[in-house]
């Protein structure tokens, strides 16, 4: 039975997506961060997951996950939006569970039906869809968005749990929907690789009865290596949780407000390499 269920795991990857909980994004998926440096530890929670999001067979994303107040703390990824669907099927991360779980994507459903997990197993260090039911006044807000990304399957990628924070719905659909959506287009013009880091500073409120963390502000840094080559070009945005406002920054004045409310040190989100001013 033990082999049966080993098979059954080691197989799981072609008929589910796969993600990683890794030691270190350097070695597993570097190249989602620009010249292969991941944010600095300033952002380190006490109990982190370094996820490496991947689905059918390849990686789309990187997450770093905060297993105690069960919200990402930034997600990585490549900038490259296309037309398409946006997708509705939610999942989670079997291997923060614990690494005999299968290094994969899944739905709840998967997880209590084909691997004998129960739900209280999955939600004891992660968020599950309960957590998000009922809310008033919050949207699940991605930090990673699907609208970000070229085809089906690297939109799916992004409707993972494990990628998404309790945001203020005014917000959300609104002030941070406008970044996402119009200003992105007009500063990425002349970039031909643009590299992004979108993340939650941790709050002082919960939902789900305390389970999950609602974030205080949502912040993202963004370097873009330009068509000629040789130039580079950054900036950032920061916004409160609670006003549907967002601030465009340059990366020096993201970075320096973060290292004030994380507390932890100075905060770099990006290589020396990316301009701060």
């Amino acid at each position: 039975l033990l082999l049966l269920l080993l098979l059954q795991i080691s197989g799981s990857c072609v008929w589910l997506g796969c993600g990683e909980v890794v030691t270190s994004f350097e070695r597993s998926c570097p190249q989602f961060f620009f010249k292969e440096t991941p944010p600095n530890e300033a952002l380190k929670p006490n109990s982190p997951a370094r996820i490496c999001q991947r689905y059918k067979n390849k990686y789309y994303f990187a997450t770093l996950y905060d297993r105690d107040l069960r919200i990402p703390v930034y997600s990585a990824y490549l900038y490259q939006p296309e037309s398409g669907k946006r997708p509705n099927t939610w999942m989670v991360e079997p291997q923060l569970m614990g690494s005999v779980y299968p290094s994969a994507m899944a739905r709840e459903w998967t997880l209590i039906n084909y691997y004998n997990a129960s739900l209280e197993q999955i939600s004891k260090s992660q968020a599950v869809l309960v957590d998000y039911k009922n809310l008033t006044g919050l949207n699940r807000g991605h930090l990673n968005p699907s609208g970000h990304h070229p085809d089906n399957s690297s939109r799916t990628a992004t409707f993972t749990l494990t990628n998404i924070v309790p945001q203020n719905e005014k917000l959300n659909g609104g002030a941070w929907k406008n970044y996402e959506q119009q200003i992105m287009i007009a500063q990425t013009r002349g970039c031909t690789t643009t590299y992004v880091v979108v993340g939650a500073v941790p709050g002082n409120n919960y939902i789900a009865g305390g389970r999950v963390n609602k974030p205080s502000h949502l912040w993202s840094g963004v370097c873009c290596e330009m068509d000629n080559g040789e130039e580079m070009k950054a900036w950032a945005v920061i916004a409160e949780n609670d006003r549907n406002d967002v601030q465009l920054l340059s990366l020096g004045e993201l970075e320096e407000a973060l290292t004030k409310l994380y507390g932890r040190g100075q905060v770099s989100l990006f290589d020396s390499d990316c301009p701060r001013d």
